[in-house]
């Protein structure tokens, strides 16, 4: 699908000699150019997109933070498997169509509030698009709709729960029973306060912006470590230093491929 629609990708593989006939199997990944995100502003914002813009619904960005803002497509079908991905964590870690998903994760360009959202929706969740900020509004929200789970950055969560226990609150006030926490790394202790300040469980959700935003991977109800939904990416570790790509359990750098995405695919994209 890249070799076909993509003329980036086309001669990026041109350039190596490659056609798709010589990737047979995941053995044969490592014959693939890596893509690095200098490719993704050099062809900002449509040159690395591999179908017509008509079939295009809708465009997110990245935060620009590490410097210019990559820009990402979806299709229909990039949007029903986002929902599905992320609706797997939400049953994973116990929620069911009883469930309330409150969604303070930012909503726009960034990816957090549409890509829990659609998995809420998914998953037959009620959902509450709270956004963020108006931190005691958003308590109070919580209290009065019931919500069940969660959904924030771990630092906006640890906020809610200072700010619970300064309205003279715990826990034990709120119906809250599990958070689903991502968009930037947080510790085992931040975790644990979390849990403790909020009274419920924490669960790490792993994604960026350029493989398809939250759900890339993630914590089931055992909160040890994380899933890859492999049926639509696949993972390489490899030595930063020499691209390299390691043996399973070895440490070094994640590199992407999305093997099922219509829109904007990547072919072993270097997340350094």
């Amino acid at each position: 699908h890249a070799y076909e629609n993509s003329a980036y990708y086309r001669k990026k593989m041109e350039e190596k000699g490659l056609t798709p006939d010589d990737i047979q199997g995941v053995a044969d990944l490592h014959k693939l150019p890596f893509t690095y995100k200098k490719d993704l502003r050099d062809t900002y914002p449509y040159g690395l997109f591999a179908v017509p813009m008509k079939d295009v619904v809708r465009l997110h960005a990245s935060s620009g933070t590490t410097g210019k803002q990559i820009v990402v497509g979806y299709t229909r079908e990039d949007l029903d498997i986002w929902d599905d991905i992320v609706a797997r964590q939400l049953v994973a870690v116990g929620a069911t169509e009883e469930d309330k998903v409150h969604i303070s994760y930012g909503y726009g360009l960034f990816t957090g509030g549409a890509g829990l959202h659609g998995g809420s929706h998914k998953a037959g969740c009620l959902t509450i698009p709270a956004s963020s900020g108006n931190t005691e509004r958003q308590i109070m929200f919580i209290k009065d709709l019931n919500a069940t789970i969660l959904c924030c950055t771990p630092s906006y969560a640890a906020f809610i729960g200072e700010t619970l226990h300064e309205m003279g609150l715990t826990g034990k006030d709120i119906p809250l029973k599990a958070g689903i926490f991502g968009a930037e790394a947080w510790s085992e202790e931040m975790r644990q306060d979390i849990q403790e300040k909020l009274g419920i469980k924490a669960y790490d959700i792993y994604g960026l912006t350029e493989i398809m935003g939250p759900g890339v991977a993630y914590e089931c109800s055992e909160q040890n470590g994380m899933h890859v939904n492999e049926d639509h990416f696949i993972i390489e570790i490899i030595d930063p230093e020499t691209g390299e790509v390691l043996p399973e359990g070895s440490e070094g750098e994640l590199v992407f491929t999305s093997i099922t995405k219509k829109a904007f695919p990547l072919l072993r994209y270097r997340t350094r």
